[in-house]
């Protein structure tokens, strides 16, 4: 008797893994950056969007940001970041400023005041940094911001 081993049958292969899945799918990603970069105009505007904020607070950003954020998604992001960081540096700064007001009643109040001071230079020096990297062409994420909108 001659046996014969019948042919294997082909096992059908496992699926392959996708490669391109982030670790983190609730991770902020910045949208997708055109390959040409954002225009002059999308880049003055944004820078505009954080140097509104020195001048006329949250009002100057959220203007800009509503006439323009459908127009760009460059200027969409700058409008927001600059907005957001507007608001809660008016929260922060309402804050310190009754802490101090309330704290001058025990005599230990005006030790807040050098605080005040630093937090306005620190917020300038954030505003200048942000509107330069607008001017770049760069997506700037305010640091210590509270993201409202």
């Amino acid at each position: 008797m001659n046996e014969t081993n019948p042919p294997p049958v082909p096992q059908p292969s496992p699926p392959p893994v996708p490669q391109n899945i982030p670790c983190n799918p609730y991770a902020v990603v910045p949208p997708p950056q055109p390959l040409t970069g954002p225009s002059s105009e999308d880049r003055t505007l944004a820078m505009l969007c954080h140097l509104l904020g020195l001048l006329t607070g949250f009002l100057g950003p959220l203007v800009l940001w509503l006439v323009k954020k459908d127009s760009s998604p460059f200027v969409d992001h700058h409008g927001r970041e600059a907005l957001n960081f507007q608001i809660t540096l008016m929260v922060v700064m309402f804050a310190l400023g009754i802490a101090t007001f309330v704290l001058m009643f025990v005599f230990i109040g005006f030790l807040l005041i050098p605080v005040i001071a630093v937090v306005g230079i620190l917020a300038l020096i954030a505003e200048i940094m942000a509107a330069v990297a607008g001017q770049n062409g760069e997506w700037y994420r305010y640091p210590c911001c509270i993201r409202f909108v």
